[in-house]
């Protein structure tokens, strides 16, 4: 029955025929010219197009069309880097072939694999009973140097895709046989049908960005399609799910969660998480895998009130074998849902009774083209005013600040937001082509809450949040708690256009930020005073990750002062967290956690016998249950759950709650002190000399 059900299969893979190759638009040689001249000239590193850039350029394209170095061959890489050191002379000149020429390669050799799985798929079937291992971390493996060895690899991948499938349907207790081959060839159908059909824009979109980003990975290229993309995510409405999206090993990664959106009130999905599939209300699921990212938006974004279904694959998942189908209600992104919120929490700690406020901020929000008295004014800050309003007037002892998750946002909003705990001086500085400048709070600012208080980041903390929390840490004024360090994105992009509306526009890094005391949050990000590891802490995530990332650098320190002495206690703080949480069954637990999911994300081989695959998935499945911790709410339609989740403790945040005591601590520790009047401050250079 297998064979005859794989042989069916392979003939519908085995009918198409790959399409006719594109030619670069004529005018495409002018937009490579002016790409040529403005990177150079407007990019922070003011770096010439040179041979060191065009061998990133070459590095990016290659590794974009075949990311695992399983479609070219040795021999094919030669011939390619033949031209590793011209692309910045070629695009000067207005010559865009090399991008062409490689998409074109690619194409051949993908035929040449697409046949492969055809025989493959036509055969009996698969031996599960012998001790073969199959290799899913191919970005630093050797190109295969025969086509024999490029198809012994893809052998190994439908094995390892087979019985993925087979065990999935064996553990879900499905009832029904699963169409194992059926299954494959379509898959693998519509990865061919994806390039047999080339768009000449996609192809000088490939390209260019490739060059764009061997400057750092925010700069980019885009196309007139990927422009309207860009737009409508600084307007929080891509996709019509609430995500900010990425190409990544072929598939859509999800960047950022955007708050308020469908994506976030279902709860189920994660940044870092990959859509590999979507499927409409009455259609069938679709392989987006390889596709032209604006050809996959296209399938998600749809009419508010519409249903779309994702196959998604988690982030902590390198084999692909833990697939999840999540349905979501297409939508706008309601304000209500991504404002700040708050609580009030009372804390009991060896007999040591706290009254502790909590703020959880989503992103930082703010409305540009209005006045604070205008109807429909949003602002960040102002929301998070109200609730410390709210808790001076219950005479709270402290407060927690949660931007876990938030990946910033308005840098307006984050300087306003530090001013309602700082009484003035610099927040940031801002480094670009024409020097250095400081957002200050002004003097005399009204500092809205003068209790202790504690930051709580993670890895994907980024932008706005790491200037608020490296700011508050650099000034005394909190103490920073969670992952090892934030996301570590220390800057700025912006949108250029390049003429004529068909040319596109340019994504440029144009400025740096740095923090008060002349660090910048590149790479670095903020460091965590106490560690309190989130499942994030053990994924393969953050700016240092990315290819090309611009380096840590240091500037002159800002003239600012250190308004209180929250940093003097982290030594005793640490201490006393220490002993506590060695005693905790449950923190421990978490930490065992954390390990188990660094342990799967670093995973380079998985066996392709039966029953020792078996073992690992069910073990694999347990721990990512602990990351989909908040996500059994999807049927939920309104998501009231999911939006009241955010204004209650949750049971198994075992991070929060550690937060929470070491901010009881602080206060004990403390003394009921409040942050000192203005005139009693010092500037931080007589700080240090006092010290």
């Amino acid at each position: 029955m297998m064979g005859k059900t794989v042989f069916a299969a392979a003939l519908l893979l085995s009918s198409g025929a790959l399409a006719d190759g594109v030619e670069p638009e004529k005018y495409y040689g002018r937009i490579a010219m002016r790409l040529g001249d403005m990177l150079p000239k407007s990019h922070v590193l003011q770096r010439r197009l040179d041979d060191e850039i065009s061998r990133r350029a070459w590095t990016n394209l290659v590794t974009y069309y075949d990311f695992d170095h399983s479609v070219f061959l040795k021999g094919d890489l030669e011939k390619l880097a033949q031209r590793d050191r011209t692309i910045d002379d070629e695009i000067r000149k207005g010559d865009v072939s090399f991008g062409f020429e490689t998409h074109d390669l690619f194409r051949q050799r993908l035929a040449e694999r697409m046949e492969f799985v055809s025989n493959e798929l036509a055969k009996a079937g698969w031996d599960f009973s012998s001790n073969e291992t199959y290799r899913v971390q191919r970005k630093n493996a050797e190109w295969p140097a025969t086509r024999e060895e490029a198809e012994e690899h893809g052998r190994k991948r439908l094995k390892n895709e087979a019985l993925v499938q087979i065990l999935n349907a064996e553990i879900d207790g499905a009832t029904n046989e699963t169409d194992v081959a059926g299954n494959l060839a379509k898959k693998y159908r519509q990865y061919f049908a994806v390039l047999s059909e080339p768009d000449a824009e996609d192809v000088l979109q490939n390209y260019l960005s490739a060059v764009a980003r061997a400057y750092d990975p925010h700069s980019d290229y885009l196309s007139p399609a990927s422009k309207e993309d860009f737009e409508m995510e600084m307007n929080l409405t891509l996709c019509g799910v609430g995500a900010v999206l990425s190409m990544d090993d072929g598939a859509l990664k999800i960047v950022e969660v955007m708050p308020g959106g469908p994506m976030d009130v279902d709860g189920r999905i994660k940044e870092g998480d990959k859509i590999v599939g979507v499927k409409q209300a009455d259609g069938e699921m679709e392989d987006v895998m390889w596709q032209p990212m604006k050809k996959s938006i296209k399938k998600i974004r749809g009419k508010k009130g519409t249903r779309v279904t994702l196959e998604i694959v988690p982030r902590s998942d390198p084999t692909g074998s833990a697939k999840k189908l999540i349905e979501l209600v297409r939508d706008e992104i309601k304000l209500d849902d991504q404002a700040a919120t708050g609580r009030v929490e009372t804390v009991s700690l060896d007999g040591f009774d706290a009254k502790l406020g909590y703020i959880y901020l989503p992103s930082f929000y703010g409305t540009m083209d209005k006045r604070p008295q205008d109807p429909g004014y949003r602002s960040a800050a102002m929301d998070v005013s109200k609730y410390l309003a709210a808790f001076n007037a219950q005479d709270v002892d402290g407060l927690v600040l949660d931007l876990r998750g938030n990946g910033g946002g308005s840098l307006r909003e984050a300087v306003f937001l530090s001013a309602l705990f700082v009484p003035q001086g610099p927040v940031v500085q801002i480094r670009d082509v024409n020097g250095v400048g400081c957002l200050p709070i002004p003097p005399g600012n009204p500092v809205a809450f003068r209790k202790p208080m504690v930051v709580l980041t993670d890895r994907a903390s980024a932008s706005a949040s790491e200037i608020v929390a490296g700011h508050l840490q650099d000034v005394g004024r909190a103490v920073v708690l969670g992952d090892g360090r934030t996301h570590g994105k220390g800057t700025v992009q912006t949108v250029m256009g390049m003429g004529p509306e068909r040319y596109g526009s340019m994504k440029i890094t144009t400025a740096r930020f740095y923090r008060v005391d002349g660090r910048s949050t590149q790479l670095e990000g903020v460091e965590a005073d106490i560690r309190l590891p989130s499942l994030l802490d053990s994924l393969d995530i953050g700016e240092d990750k990315l290819p090309n990332s611009l380096p840590f650098s240091k500037i002159l320190p800002a003239d600012y002062y250190r308004c209180w002495n929250m940093n003097s206690y982290v030594p005793e703080l640490e201490r006393l967290a220490g002993e506590r949480l060695a005693c905790d069954e449950r923190y421990i637990r978490h930490l065992e956690n954390v390990k188990g999911m660094k342990l799967i994300g670093d995973r380079e081989e998985v066996p392709l016998e039966h029953d020792a695959r078996k073992a690992m998935m069910l073990a694999d499945r347990e721990l990512r249950e602990l990351d989909d911790e908040d996500g059994e709410d999807g049927d939920d339609e309104q998501g009231e759950t999911a939006r009241r989740k955010r204004n209650e403790r949750a049971k198994d945040d075992v991070v929060l709650d550690s937060a929470f005591d070491i901010l009881a601590d602080l206060v004990r520790l403390n003394g009921g002190a409040e942050l000192p009047r203005v005139e009693q401050q010092l500037n931080w250079y007589e700080m240090l000399f006092r010290e």
